[in-house]
């Protein structure tokens, strides 16, 4: 897995290339964590390179939801491929990160409000 992080009209747009699973979860985890404690809660994950997103790499999208949320900001996603969109239906989580066809797509939507 290969991470790129770059600034998009105040965002931080982080480009994931490769498998998200339960080896390489981890330093995804580290990487979003590093981002919102250095002051930058608001995060675009890009995953239109990703091959393969196991259970391992949704929770950890699930914990920089939140932890994004918990520090002012928010959590967009950029996701084309069918495979993923369909995982991220299946789960329900679209409601509460819409998928984006371009990172700029992503910045331009508020956050969403659950239950509601």
């Amino acid at each position: 897995m290969r991470l790129a992080t770059e600034e998009l009209e105040g965002w931080a747009l982080v480009r994931v290339t490769g498998d998200v699973d339960v080896s390489t979860a981890p330093r995804l985890r580290e990487h979003l964590i590093r981002i919102v404690s250095d002051g930058q809660p608001k995060v675009v994950l890009d995953l239109d390179a990703v091959d393969f997103l196991d259970s391992t790499g949704l929770g950890v999208i699930v914990s920089a939801l939140k932890r994004t949320r918990s520090h002012g900001g928010d959590l967009r996603l950029v996701c084309n491929r069918a495979a993923l969109r369909r995982l991220f239906e299946l789960t329900g989580l679209d409601l509460a990160m819409p998928l984006a066809e371009r990172a700029e797509d992503a910045i331009g939507r508020g956050p969403v409000e659950l239950g509601g």
